[in-house]
C-alpha cells in the first residue's frame, strides 16, 4: 500500500493498492481509509503481507496503519498510536491527519463485512503498550540511578592534527 504524492506500482508481480496523498494538514486521508483497511485486511486473511508506506514513514502511512489497527480493535487512535510508536519510535502524524482519525470511530463494517477477526491483533497490541509502559518505568527509575557514575565513558577518537600541527606535543607529557 503506497501512499505518497507520486504512489505507482513498481515491483512487477506484486499486488499494490496506491493512494496519491500529499504530507499536508489539509489533505483529506479519511476518504482512503475503508478501501486502505480493506485492502491491508484481506492481505492478511489471504495469509499474506502488507507492506503501507509514504515517502519517510512517519505520517501518511503511519495515519492508514492506525485507521487499520482501531478497525481491527477496540482500542481509539491514541493507543493505537501509542502501540505504534512502541514499535516505530519516531512516527507522528500530522495535525490534519490526527484530527482524521479522532472522527475515524466507524469500525462495525469490517465486521459486518468480514465476520470475526481471526488475528490476535487486540492482544498484541495490549502488550505492546504494555512493553512500552515498562521500559517507561525503567528509563524513569534509571535516571534516579547512580550506577552510570561507575560506568566507564565511551571514548571516542581524536583527529589526527587534534593539539595544531605537532599534534603530539601535550600528549608526551
Amino acid at each position: 500500500l503506497s501512499v505518497h504524492n507520486r504512489a505507482k506500482p513498481v515491483l512487477e508481480g506484486m499486488t499494490y493498492l496506491c493512494i496519491s496523498a500529499s504530507d499536508s494538514s489539509s489533505q483529506n486521508l479519511l476518504q482512503h481509509f475503508k478501501e486502505c483497511i480493506k485492502f491491508i485486511h484481506e492481505c492478511r486473511l489471504s495469509g499474506g503481507g502488507c507492506l503501507v508506506h509514504c515517502l519517510a514513514g512517519v505520517s501518511r502511512s503511519t495515519t492508514i496503519l492506525v485507521a487499520y489497527l482501531m478497525t481491527v480493535t477496540e482500542l481509539g487512535w491514541e493507543g493505537c498510536l501509542a502501540a505504534t510508536k512502541a514499535v516505530r519510535s519516531y512516527v507522528s502524524p500530522n495535525f490534519g491527519f490526527q484530527q482524521q482519525l479522532q472522527e475515524y470511530e466507524y469500525r462495525t463494517w469490517i465486521r459486518r463485512d468480514y465476520g470475526r477477526n481471526p488475528f490476535k491483533d487486540q492482544e498484541e497490541l495490549e502488550c505492546l503498550l504494555a512493553q512500552q509502559e515498562q521500559r517507561q518505568k525503567e528509563q524513569q527509575l534509571g535516571s534516579r540511578d547512580c550506577s552510570w557514575i561507575h560506568s566507564p565513558a565511551p571514548t571516542y577518537p581524536l583527529p589526527s592534527q587534534a593539539g595544531g600541527t605537532s599534534g603530539s606535543r601535550w600528549m608526551n607529557r
